[in-house]
């Protein structure tokens, strides 16, 4: 009788047995039919019967894998260096060209050459704070891209339970000051600088201005995205250039395909050059290297450095066009919603900058309005 009251019930699903060295075993048949032990014993039953019931849950929920493989995963996951880990992350994700380049760089240039060779297990905020350290202050922008990527990959190596949480924590890292003031071209500027543009490249500086177009997308137009009746250019592609090869293809962002107004005045300009310069048919463009693709940066800016000196304004860079262009609207009193549609942004930050850049100008108009008040009154 009490024999049979010491009998434990039939197990549903595995086996326990106790050994002699009064230590216990967990065994079961998986999915694959094959009989599983737990990968080390246990010290009391209760203990085993727990390991068991998540591994019958695993199979429940089909996340099963054999416990000799989870454990030879660990043990890699363990002696997994930064170089490994990342070179795995970037292997698995699918990136525009430019941003391939981009992370390439980072990850190569500055990112590895202080923390490649530590082990995920054994990086520190320590180690983090002397890798941010030691990096070139010339070059705050690209510190801050290369500590926002490392923290993302590190966060990926904890979504995929590889460490229990992200050591790459330094305040303020993530952020950039812009180093270099943006002024905005003046009117009489702009026009000695398209004057001085080869005529088919003009309109080029025109809709840099006066549509804010980034140089991809400006290079990229087709006839098809001119539409006269609407006043409208259709931006829906940019173009890159990437190891000598033009790439083509859609905005980064669904904000980048955009439908930008142009101003009425340079609808003429628009007619003349598509009757002139560009390519015939609906998709031919609208500014065609001789080869007859995209006519590419090296192309354009050797006039363009040209056409800046002659208006006195050798820092100016194309993309300065566009921020000449967005002050200008906000000056005119672009909403912050209509400035970020415009320009293709996704958040309202970038847009912000032109508001503020437009307040500054704004201030500087009523510091004249003082003096010419005062002009006036001395004249009385």
């Amino acid at each position: 009788m009490v024999a049979a009251e010491k009998r434990r019930p039939r197990r549903g699903f595995g086996t326990i047995r106790k050994l002699p060295s009064g230590r216990f075993q967990a065994t079961y048949i998986g999915p694959d039919l094959c009989r599983h032990a737990a990968p080390f014993t246990f010290d009391a039953r209760g203990y085993a019967e727990r390991w068991l019931e998540e591994e019958r849950r695993l199979i429940q929920l089909q996340e099963w894998t054999a416990p000799a493989a989870r454990e030879a995963l660990k043990l890699l996951d363990q002696t997994l260096t930064l170089r490994v880990y990342a070179a795995l992350w970037f292997a698995g994700r699918v990136l525009r060209p430019n941003t391939q380049k981009d992370y390439r760089h980072l990850i190569e240039d500055v990112i590895l050459p202080g923390l490649g060779d530590l082990r995920l297990h054994d990086l520190t905020r320590g180690d983090g704070r002397r890798w941010w350290a030691s990096l070139d202050a010339s070059k705050p922008r690209t510190n801050a891209k290369a500590y926002a990527l490392l923290r993302t990959i590190v966060a990926t190596a904890v979504d995929e339970e590889i460490i229990p949480a992200n050591p790459v924590l330094i305040r303020g890292a993530g952020v950039s000051k812009r180093r270099r003031s943006i002024e905005p071209a003046t009117l009489p500027q702009l026009a000695t600088i398209t004057e001085a543009m080869p005529q088919r490249l003009r309109l080029a500086v025109l809709l840099g201005c006066w549509c804010a177009l980034r140089y991809g997308e400006m290079a990229e137009l087709r006839r098809s995205d001119i539409d006269f009746d609407r006043g409208v250019i259709k931006v829906r592609r940019g173009a890159v250039w990437l190891k000598g090869r033009t790439l083509s293809g859609p905005p980064k962002t669904a904000a980048g395909a955009r439908d930008v107004a142009f101003p009425p005045h340079l609808a003429p300009t628009i007619r003349e050059h598509l009757a002139t310069y560009a390519q015939w048919g609906k998709d031919g463009l609208l500014f065609p290297s001789q080869s007859g693709g995209p006519i590419s940066p090296s192309s354009f800016f050797k006039p363009w450095r040209k056409a800046r000196l002659a208006a006195g304004r050798p820092d100016l860079r194309f993309h300065d066009l566009r921020h000449t262009g967005a002050v200008l609207a906000a000056q005119e009193g672009a909403t912050l919603a209509e400035l970020q549609a415009r320009l293709g942004h996704t958040t309202p930050a970038a847009a912000m900058i032109y508001q503020h850049a437009a307040s500054e100008r704004d201030k500087q108009l009523a510091e004249r309005l003082s003096r010419r008040a005062a002009g006036d009154s001395a004249q009385d």
